[in-house]
Formats: C-alpha cells, sequence, structure tokens
C-alpha cells in the first residue's frame, strides 16, 4: 500500500476540533508548535464569553443613541432645545440616584433576576417618553417619563463583573479583559450618537428611541441567559459599602473630574463646529476622538504595562492633560474644523488607558460581593463630571467663545491630576489611602 507524502517544513498542517480552525507550523527540528493567540483571542476563547459579550454589546449601543435621540426628538416636536436639555439632563440626575441602587440588588440577588425587571422598566419609560412627545402631552410628562429610564442597569459594570469572576486571580488577563471593556464602551458611545442621528433624520423623529427601545431589552436577554458566567450572588454580604472602602472616593473624585473631560469636549466641539457652518459634521468629529480612545484602549490591553494600576494612574491622567492641549492649540491657531479633528483623535488615545486603570482600581478597592454597586458608583461619577463639564462648556462659550471652551477638558484633566497626586501617591510618608491599595 503507498505512503502518504509527508509534509515539507513549510507547509502547514491544519487540524479541526470542535470550535476552531488552529494553524500549526513546524518548527525548526519538525515538531508541531500551535501558534499562539492574541490576548482579545485567549479571552474570548472562555467558555460563555463570546455570548455575554454579543449580548452586552448589543444593550449597551442603545445608551449611546438615548440621549441624543431624545433632543433630537423633542426639540424636532416643541421647538425648544432648553426643553430638551432640562428633560435630558433630568434622566442623567435620576440615573445618579438610582443606579447605585440597582447595582445593589444585582449584586444581592444576580444579574439576571434584577436586570430583566429593572430594563422592562426603563423601556416603559422611554414608550412613555414617545406617546408623550407623540400626542402633545404636557411639558412635565416629559420629565416624569425620561426620569422612569433611570433605572436602565449597567451593562457594562455587569459585564466587568463577570470578567472579574472568570479571571480571578490572574491579574493580567483582568487588564486585557478591561481594556477590551473600555473600548467597547467607546465603540458604542462613537456609533449610537451617529446611528441615532440617522434614524431620527432619515425616517421620523422617534425612530431613534423606538430603536433602542428594541435593541436594549434584546441584548439584556441575551445577556442574562448566560448563567453559566453570572457572578454568585450575595444576599447577605457583611461587607462595608464601596463608599467607605479606603481609596474609594479620592477615585471618584477622579472619575467625576475625567468626565467632566467628556462632557465638556462634547458641548465645545458641538459650538465649535456649528460657529462655522458645519453642524452636520460635528457627529463624525467627535467620533474620530471616540475611535482615537476606542484603539488606545485595545492597544493598551494587548500589552503588559510596566509598574502597578496606582503609579500608572498619574501618567495615565497626566499624558491626557498634555493631550487635551491639542484641540485648544488646533482650534486657536487654524480655527478650522480639519486640524481640530486630527487633534480629537490624537487626544482621545489618552482617555482609554486612564479609564482601564482607574477601573482596575476601583475594582480593587470594592469588596467582591459589592462589584456591581463599586463599578456603578464609578459610572455614576463620570455622569455628573459629565453633566458639570456639559454645563461649563455651554456657558464658557456663551460668555467667551467656543475656542476658549476647549480649556475647560485641559482644567478637568489637570484637576484630576491633581486629586491623584495628592491622595493616590504617597510622598515620602505613609498615605492612608496608597497603604489600603493591592501594588500588583
Amino acid at each position: 500500500m503507498p505512503r502518504s507524502p509527508s509534509p515539507s517544513r513549510d507547509t502547514p498542517l491544519f487540524t479541526v476540533t470542535a470550535d476552531t480552525l488552529v494553524a500549526v507550523d513546524f518548527g525548526p527540528r519538525g515538531r508541531s508548535e500551535p501558534r499562539p493567540k492574541g490576548p482579545y483571542r485567549r479571552l474570548l476563547a472562555l467558555p460563555g464569553a463570546r455570548a455575554f459579550t454579543a449580548g452586552n454589546l448589543i444593550a449597551r449601543l442603545p445608551m449611546g443613541m438615548f440621549s441624543v435621540s431624545a433632543v433630537v426628538m423633542i426639540a424636532g416636536t416643541r421647538g425648544s432645545y432648553a426643553l430638551a436639555g432640562a428633560v435630558t439632563a433630568t434622566g442623567l440626575a435620576a440615573t445618579a440616584v438610582v443606579a447605585p441602587w440597582t447595582a445593589r440588588l444585582v449584586d444581592r440577588y444576580g444579574q439576571a433576576r434584577v436586570a430583566l425587571p429593572a430594563t422592562a422598566f426603563a423601556v416603559l419609560g422611554s414608550l412613555a417618553l414617545v406617546l408623550c412627545v407623540r400626542y402633545g402631552a404636557p411639558d412635565w410628562t416629559l420629565f416624569a417619563a425620561y426620569a422612569a429610564t433611570a433605572t436602565t442597569p449597567n451593562t457594562g459594570g455587569m459585564s466587568r463583573a463577570r470578567w472579574a469572576h472568570l479571571l480571578k486571580g490572574d491579574a493580567e488577563a483582568l487588564h486585557t479583559a478591561n481594556s477590551f471593556e473600555q473600548a467597547a464602551d467607546e465603540l458604542c458611545f462613537m456609533l449610537g450618537p451617529v446611528l441615532a442621528a440617522f434614524l431620527c433624520g432619515t425616517f421620523f423623529p422617534e425612530a431613534g428611541t423606538l430603536v433602542g427601545a428594541v435593541l436594549l431589552p434584546a441584548g439584556v436577554l441575551l445577556f442574562a441567559a448566560q448563567r453559566s458566567t453570572e457572578p454568585p450572588a450575595a444576599r447577605r454580604s457583611a461587607a462595608r459599602s464601596p463608599l467607605r472602602s479606603p481609596g474609594m472616593r479620592p477615585l471618584l473624585v477622579v472619575c467625576l473630574a475625567t468626565g467632566a473631560v467628556f462632557g465638556s469636549l462634547e458641548v465645545v466641539t458641538l459650538a465649535f463646529a456649528d460657529e462655522r457652518g458645519h453642524r452636520a459634521a460635528s457627529g463624525a468629529v467627535l467620533a474620530l476622538q471616540a475611535a482615537g480612545s476606542c484603539a488606545a484602549g485595545l492597544l493598551y490591553g494587548a500589552v503588559r504595562p510596566a509598574g502597578s494600576a496606582r503609579s500608572r494612574l498619574p501618567w495615565c491622567l497626566a499624558a491626557m492633560a498634555v493631550l487635551m492641549t491639542l484641540p485648544l492649540l488646533a482650534a486657536g491657531l487654524t480655527g478650522s474644523l480639519a486640524p481640530l479633528a486630527g487633534a480629537l483623535l490624537v487626544a482621545g488615545m489618552a482617555t482609554a488607558p486612564t479609564m482601564v486603570t482607574t477601573m482596575t482600581l476601583v475594582q480593587r478597592c470594592t469588596p467582591a460581593d459589592r462589584l456591581n454597586e463599586g463599578m456603578t458608583l464609578a459610572v455614576t461619577g463620570l455622569l455628573g463630571g459629565i453633566a458639570c463639564g456639559s454645563a461649563a462648556g455651554g456657558w464658557t462659550v456663551e460668555h467667551v467663545s467656543a475656542t476658549a471652551g476647549y480649556g475647560v477638558p485641559v482644567a478637568a484633566a489637570a484637576t484630576a491630576l491633581l486629586v491623584s497626586l495628592c491622595t493616590l501617591v504617597p510622598f515620602g510618608s505613609s498615605n492612608r489611602f496608597t497603604d489600603s491599595l493591592p501594588t500588583h
């Protein structure tokens, strides 16, 4: 019987398994060696990871759609941007109050048992807002309906909690997971406003809110169905509140200042583009900033940064403060939108590493059985900062100029850096915050 021809050294041999196709190369001594997987492929190869990630991405996309859709819908039908802004601000304030309580229930009773009814209530609020706008209900009903959406669960925090549960003890893999989650945040908040503006402008003003009201429960259902990766509930936690954990409060102040960077940058960029008659291009310009952050987040997760997270945070914040001067210089020196777009792309590259490092420290400060609550408190700090930054940026644009408005994100980033240096980095002697933070 004739023998089968042997493969040459340069010929790859492919073997098929149940889940994947693996290429095998022959080493210098004829020994087959599988090609190593990249960090993100290893991450998503964990059982159940792809399914809950897919659901999480679908559920997160509406987060970037709802506020833009609400503004377009209310301003288009009621003719008042002031009313639209007040309604969305009310929803943001309600979220800041309700979200930590929702997260506490998630930790106590489990993600699926709480996220599904909380999502259903939030979707009813969105649909009520559409009906109130459509049929000319009194203005106060808009505030009440949009405030009801505050029960929307923090799927990003729940996803990070799942990674922390699956990767317990593997700090390097958890760093990659946190970077992936931050990149997913940037991607959703980059695509969400663009999709919302397209739907509302192409079809009818309520289209963006209605599509978001379909995507949110669909994503949460898929996410919650993955019970094998869900962290166990802690019905009777003896751990203290995350707010009382050493080191948490300074981190929340850092989140507040970082959120102010995001909020002011958005408002000022919209005003800058509007002044120059390029309102339609403002969304694409802001998307470039998110794209830079998304790319930097993926790159940051693929490498193993030196030093501890607490020592890296001031460096990340310093980089963000320096890079935030680029939009200010581009606006002041050129007054043109094209150089500003390039400056925002580069400036965005510091935000994802900063957020990844901050969230890593938040996870380490938070008791394991209250992780969703701790992550949601960080998100609440960001939301509060976004509101403050939007107000400060809008005031500067109105009373000074849009160009001067780019000084607000610089000041906010510098404030975050100062807080981290004063509270998270010891100066010679022992520091009550850093002494309690893990160094690995």
